[in-house]
């Protein structure tokens, strides 16, 4: 029974975790435990996708250093990484941001240069301090120093935080019992006018789904040729957030592949039959003189 128990609550704080030790939920969330199913505070969690929705840009928001930033600042130019977490989070968060760093730490985008990675935490009451000293514990333990200028972590007030969560369909709830919020795994994608663009679950994400979800979200404007001859080949389900072989893709290739090669060989066969015809003919003419 023990053992059932500690295996049933290792599983649900893989998918969930409780962080925080400030509530700013609206609404009583720390109730008696509902007789059947998740408790209702967790009940409240989840993310919901909300593809090609614009997000407010003009957001207060502040950054490492405590200036007074706008969401937009971080638009524009590249497609952007977006994470909800927040810097006190002892476990889940921390898990997210560190699946970020290394899936994208064996792509050949640089942050920066071809996109950047915003983080903004949903506690109100962190500081930029916190926030900051997040940042750098990440540059230095993923040797990103060099592109800095690449991932921001920012902090804002509750009016602002609410408003992202709801456009990007972030849930969470906090437990008053614990001090910790309740919250999902998984990370958004955004284009550079501030459009949702793709959505990631989980605390690991693969670097082929990172590689094209950016390549997407920048409109194939980064990549090699060789990968946007790839995407081509490859569909992103929303359902699973991943990208998987697209198999209509691969068929119609496959098929213009196959005809091709048929058209190729239906050629080699009449030109080497038009030579062998010809060579004959030649021979017939010159056996005709002699004679």
């Amino acid at each position: 029974m023990k053992y059932a128990l500690f295996i049933g609550l290792t599983l649900l704080f893989t998918t969930q975790a409780f962080a925080g030790d400030e509530s700013w939920f609206k609404g009583q969330v720390q109730q008696e435990m509902a007789p059947q199913g998740l408790p209702k505070s967790e009940k409240n969690v989840g993310i919901d996708q909300h593809l090609n929705q614009q997000v407010t840009l003009s957001l207060p928001m502040r950054d490492e250093e405590g200036r007074n930033v706008a969401l937009g600042d971080y638009f524009g130019k590249r497609p952007v990484i977006l994470v909800m977490a927040y810097y006190g989070c002892p476990n889940l968060c921390t898990m997210i941001m560190n699946g970020v760093f290394s899936g994208m730490g064996v792509l050949p985008f640089v942050a920066g240069k071809d996109f950047d990675v915003v983080s903004v935490s949903f506690n109100p009451h962190e500081t930029s301090a916190l926030a900051k000293q997040k940042k750098e514990s990440y540059l230095t333990g993923y040797r990103q120093t060099d592109h800095a200028d690449g991932y921001h972590f920012l902090t804002a007030d509750e009016p602002a935080i609410e408003q992202l969560c709801k456009e990007v369909g972030f849930r969470y709830s906090y437990d008053s019992s614990t001090k910790q919020y309740a919250h999902a795994s998984g990370i958004m994608m955004l284009t550079p006018d501030g459009k949702l663009s793709r959505y990631f679950y989980g605390v690991e994400f693969a670097p082929s789904d990172l590689k094209y979800g950016l390549m997407d979200a920048s409109n194939r404007k980064i990549g090699s040729i060789t990968d946007q001859i790839l995407i081509f080949c490859y569909h992103y389900d929303p359902a699973t957030g991943k990208y998987g072989a697209a198999i209509s893709t691969l068929l119609k290739i496959g098929g213009t592949l196959t005809i091709l090669a048929m058209g190729a060989m239906f050629f080699t066969f009449r030109r080497k039959n038009k030579l062998k015809a010809l060579t004959q003919s030649t021979l017939s003419i010159q056996q005709g003189k002699l004679a």
